[in-house]
């Protein structure tokens, strides 16, 4: 009889302990797992005030990305991931990329059909074996197409421009110093078009779990002031923290070289930058609510 007691006391602490993980792995408290070093471990993503945005959703998103596996550009993972990203934009269109790539843009019209404001994302994964990029490429292409799906156009003064860059990634083998000659192709060829937009905001590393970002050095200090008091009034205001990080080659460049306000919004600080630990268990639904919040919040006042 007591053995038997004693198995049963067993069984429920291990059930104990199995809701207690899951509770903190739902909640980005789980220790020790932040993405971005000490400071993420220590200080989880704060719960959004707002609810407007379905994390859940994007991390769905990302999942979805991560079970074609990798997805460099060019690849049939990759054209495969355009068609469905095509299918989620409103009025989704392909725009063509030299070397056989593909873009994909939509948008959310706005009051004012002249004004316009970009949101971008790339979509492909560097070219490295086993490599599926959860963080860099999916979670900001899941808040792309979650946005597309949730904004609505009575609420926007500005027209809403959707762009999921192909290429940003340059080709495989490519030393790091030609990485400006022959990545960011996509948003090489697009940026020309939209050299009148209000502002641009690229999304990239934007999913890992203590998600913290910085201003990149390079992105418009004017239209990051915004952002951050977006976040603060959506109650994520720690998420954009007032810092600086180095400036970075990325699909914003080329729409500062064509003169419009940009932001880059990327946590670099990420240990599994181009690593296969680039995985979904890097990932937290509560980082994905808190951009994909702050950004509801951002884009009807600009």
């Amino acid at each position: 009889m007591r053995s038997v007691r004693a198995l049963f006391v067993v069984l429920a602490v291990q059930v104990a302990l199995g809701v207690l993980l899951i509770t903190l792995v739902a909640t980005d408290n789980l220790p020790f797992t932040g993405g971005s070093g000490a400071a993420g471990a220590s200080e989880p993503v704060p719960r959004a005030k707002v609810n407007r945005f379905d994390g859940a959703a994007a991390y769905r998103g990302v999942r979805r990305q991560v079970a074609l596996g990798p997805r460099p550009a060019g690849s049939e993972a990759s054209r495969a991931l355009a068609r469905r990203i095509r299918r989620t934009l409103p009025g989704g269109r392909f725009q063509a990329v030299p070397g056989g790539l593909r873009n994909v843009i939509g948008r959310v019209p706005g009051r004012d059909p002249g004004r316009v404001v970009v949101v971008g994302a790339h979509y492909d994964t560097k070219d490295l074996p086993g490599f599926v990029g959860a963080n860099d490429g999916a979670s900001g292409t899941a808040i792309l197409m979650r946005l597309a799906r949730t904004l609505r156009p009575r609420r926007l003064r500005s027209t809403i421009v959707f762009i999921a860059f192909d290429g940003e990634e340059s080709p495989a083998g490519t030393p790091d110093d030609q990485f400006e000659q022959r990545g960011l192709r996509g948003s090489k060829l697009a940026a020309p078009g939209y050299a009148d937009a209000r502002a641009m905001i690229l999304l990239d590393f934007v999913g890992e779990r203590g998600l913290r970002i910085p201003r990149e050095a390079t992105s418009d200090r004017r239209l990051w002031s915004a952002l951050r008091s977006a976040a603060r009034r959506a109650g994520v205001g720690p998420v954009f923290p007032d810092e600086e990080q180095g400036g970075l080659l990325d699909d914003h460049i080329p729409f500062i070289r064509e003169g419009v306000p940009s932001i880059d919004l990327i946590d670099f600080d990420f240990p599994c930058f181009h690593r296969r630990c680039d995985d979904l268990s890097r990932i937290s639904p509560r980082s994905l609510d808190a951009v994909g919040e702050t950004m509801l919040e951002l884009l009807p006042r600009l």
